[in-house]
């Protein structure tokens, strides 16, 4: 038997199979339509906001960065893969489309739209560079 707690009270799951159907039965016995479409509408909306919200939480790193990563010996690891995304996610609420992420001893370049690490500089490579096509420089 299973149980669920509501309000500190422990309830036994069986009180809960009325409640368990998409529509309710009215007196004459038809689904109220109403409470069908509400019920799917929230289900529509709640999966909007969850790939919202795994949208935020994740990010590519292309294969031609990731190759420059390992050819330079740059390690990245978790803490600084979420440094990185709240970078991304901060370029993303001020509009940028192309930035330049800034962190520790690299750049990066990313696709704000695409959520995607286009290429990656270490601090040396960078001296003497121009880098062009970007609309905005997150520092981190």
């Amino acid at each position: 038997m299973s149980y669920r707690v509501v309000n500190g009270k422990l309830y036994s799951t069986n009180d809960f199979t009325q409640y368990s159907k998409v529509g309710t039965q009215n007196t004459k016995g038809k689904v109220n339509k109403e409470q069908t479409m509400n019920s799917k509408d929230k289900s529509s909306f709640n999966q909007v906001l969850n790939k919202q919200i795994e949208k935020q939480e994740v990010f590519t790193i292309s294969a031609h960065a990731t190759k420059r990563l390992s050819s330079r010996n740059i390690n990245i690891k978790d803490d600084d893969l979420k440094k990185i995304n709240e970078g991304i996610n901060m370029a993303e609420s001020k509009g940028a489309k192309q930035s330049l992420i800034l962190y520790k001893n690299m750049a990066l370049i990313t696709s704000i739209k695409n959520r995607t690490v286009i290429t990656a500089i270490d601090k040396d490579a960078s001296k003497g560079k121009i880098i062009t096509n970007i609309d905005s420089v997150v520092m981190i």
